[in-house]
């Protein structure tokens, strides 16, 4: 069989990416699952209630806070945290199986999620996109109108502590431009495929 730029593994790699909100995390993790179909982006269990746009399943499993704490009870998840009020742990059964067919699976979340699993010693690939300054950020969270002006200016808050955390993680891009921010990111994974060790 012919080699590809990416999918040649019999069981796919874990990457992480995180960054402050509205920086362009998701936009990026959904340009790269569209143009390769080995790359899944991991869909979070979150107890808050869906955004105006958002489906079921796609962008999150939504579910009640009783549902969610007997799930972590039983170790389902492979890190949870509680992210302004509201709680999201990634399935570990969802990223097993996805790993097992050979699908490099994305876990797009907060930092405190990140540190855990590396507190865990979970083998990933961490990476940490920025925005270009927190004017830009400000713009784009105030462009989203998805926040309160008080939900925006925790989120601001909190982007600040979590640029502070980005030393932590394997990777940093700093997304100016869609387009460079997307090649580098992409170029991330290919280089991790064709790591010797893999």
């Amino acid at each position: 069989m012919a080699e590809k730029i990416l999918g040649n593994l019999s069981e796919g790699l874990l990457f992480v990416v995180s960054a402050p909100a509205g920086t362009g995390k998701t936009t990026l993790v959904r340009m790269l699952t569209k143009n390769f179909p080995c790359v899944i982006e991991s869909v979070s269990c979150t107890t808050r209630p869906p955004r105006a746009g958002e489906v079921e399943g796609k962008d999150y499993f939504f579910m009640p806070l009783e549902s969610f704490e007997k799930k972590r009870a039983k170790g389902d998840f492979l890190e949870s945290a509680e992210v302004f009020g509201h709680l999201y742990g990634t399935s570990k059964e969802f990223v097993d199986l996805q790993r097992k067919k050979g699908k490099h699976v994305v876990l797009v979340i907060d930092t405190q999620g990140a540190l855990q699993l590396q507190a865990l010693k979970v083998e990933a690939t961490y990476i940490f996109i920025a925005p270009p300054d927190f004017e830009v950020l400000e713009k784009r969270l105030l462009g989203r109108q998805t926040e309160t002006e008080q939900e925006q200016e925790k989120r601001l808050s909190w982007a600040h502590r979590e640029m502070e955390l980005a030393l932590a993680y394997d990777f940093f891009i700093v997304n100016s431009e869609l387009d460079v921010a997307y090649e580098v990111l992409k170029s991330i994974l290919i280089a991790e495929e064709h790591r010797v060790n893999h």
